[in-house]
């Protein structure tokens, strides 16, 4: 294909990127994506593949009553490229949706690059496309400093940013089976996480370790400031000798199947592979440095003689200031050719992301036709969560999708029975939008 007859250009090949793509050609235009790697490759990335899972290999729970379940749900019913991808490559983690790796890479680049209106070029993007064609930017929260460059005019304010972190992995061999137990919370399921028990001794012990340890330390120009929904270990510590143990550390519904006893403190392990070789500590996010991560994670029971296969890091994500940027549609405001998705334009997580690059992907190819563009309703997940990228307020922060994103607060009643109602009318908003937008082209 020569560059004229492309109809939609799209700049990063991760989640949003290949969403975006796949959607576009999916309504028949001709795509060109742009992947930098393995040319050049950012600071958490390693493999060459599109699609590469960095932080983490889960895509949070898949219960359809909570809002990321729900996001899910009308995903697969848009016929979500990644949606498919995850199902086809997922391992045991109970009621979350983890996959292996480079399984779901792979499944993923091969869809892409084996469709037949898809070009994929491995090139860093230096300057914009030439030509008409919609340009969707998803560079990602890691994008390179030509393209942030490139963004800068268009964005017309300097960029915003915070600090992501990723977890631990160990190898299933290195571990100490012995001080071990497979349990899902509440037993719900089988036993698809391993359980670390700590007693109340060994956890202050830990702890102590955890707040004297050596942390990797910003450099002077570097702001530190955390999405909430990813804290290092050693920030919630800070906040009070309980914190972890009501966040990743927390042991209720933990309880150890063999004794029936709840431990003072529990560290989940959860699949990272289909073979069950590697396992990732759960929200255990960290900057310690190397050594201190060698020291102090093995503190913990089982893991005294664990083998680091992936240390915890952190690395600075980039996203705009949506509201002020960015018109309802995705575009930057005064530039209607540029369209962002994923995490540079604001929204948080992996399920988030690829959502965004379907939502985008569709405005893409519209645009490209000349055909009405999709605004956001924020009745059901995937509109209250693009419609978050509208809202303004004195400091705009990514978000994961939640029920708070909805345009109706949760009704009266007991707790259950009013996320029931909202579900409901979610399912009955969705399936009324899609019939009368998203299937009608």
């Amino acid at each position: 294909m020569n560059a004229p007859d492309f109809e939609v250009e799209v700049i990063g090949g991760g989640l949003a990127g290949c969403e975006a793509a796949f959607r576009a050609a999916g309504r028949g235009l001709r795509v060109r994506l742009w992947e930098m790697k393995p040319n050049r490759f950012s600071p958490a990335h390693t493999w060459p593949s599109l699609a590469e899972l960095v932080c983490s290999n889960s895509f949070r729970s898949d219960r359809p009553e909570n809002a990321v379940g729900l996001l899910k749900e009308e995903m697969r019913a848009l016929g979500s490229l990644v949606m498919g991808a995850a199902e086809q490559t997922k391992v045991p983690a109970g009621s979350a949706l983890a996959v292996d790796r480079r399984l779901f890479s792979q499944a993923v680049t091969r869809a892409v690059e084996e469709h037949p209106l898809i070009e994929v070029v491995r090139a860093e993007v230096a300057a914009w496309p030439a030509g008409s064609a919609p340009v969707v930017v998803a560079g990602g929260p890691l994008a390179s400093e030509s393209l942030v460059e490139l963004l800068k005019p268009l964005a017309g304010i300097p960029h915003l940013h915070f600090y992501d972190a990723l977890a631990p992995i160990v190898t299933y061999d290195s571990l100490d089976l012995a001080r071990l137990y497979p349990a899902n919370r509440y037993q719900a399921g089988p036993g698809d996480y391993l359980n670390c028990p700590l007693e109340r001794g060994e956890f202050e012990g830990f702890l102590a370790a955890l707040l004297a340890a050596d942390q990797v330390v910003a450099r002077p120009f570097e702001d530190e400031r955390f999405f909430e929904g990813c804290l290092p270990i050693e920030i919630m510590a800070r906040r009070g000798p309980r914190t972890l143990t009501f966040g990743p550390m927390k042991p209720v519904g933990l309880e150890d199947p063999t004794t029936g006893r709840r431990p003072f403190a529990v560290v989940q392990l959860r699949r990272e592979d289909q073979a069950g070789t590697l396992w990732n500590l759960v929200g255990f996010q960290t900057r310690l440095t190397r050594p201190a991560q060698d020291r102090v994670l093995r503190l913990i029971p089982g893991l005294g003689r664990a083998e680091f296969v992936r240390y915890g890091a952190i690395h600075r994500n980039t996203y705009l200031d949506a509201p002020r940027v960015l018109d309802e549609f995705q575009r930057f405001r005064g530039a209607g050719r540029f369209f962002v998705a994923g995490q540079i334009s604001g929204v948080e997580g992996y399920v988030e992301s690829a959502a965004s690059g379907l939502w985008v992907g569709e405005n893409a190819a519209r645009s490209a036709r000349g055909r009405p563009l999709l605004s956001a309703r924020p009745t059901f997940a995937l509109g209250a969560l693009m419609a978050h990228l509208q809202s303004p307020g004195p400091y705009f922060s990514p978000a994961n999708i939640n029920f708070g994103l909805f345009a109706a607060p949760l009704p009266e009643g007991p707790k259950s029975q009013r996320q029931a109602r909202l579900l409901a009318a979610a399912r009955r908003e969705f399936t009324a939008w899609a019939a009368e937008y998203w299937e009608r082209w």
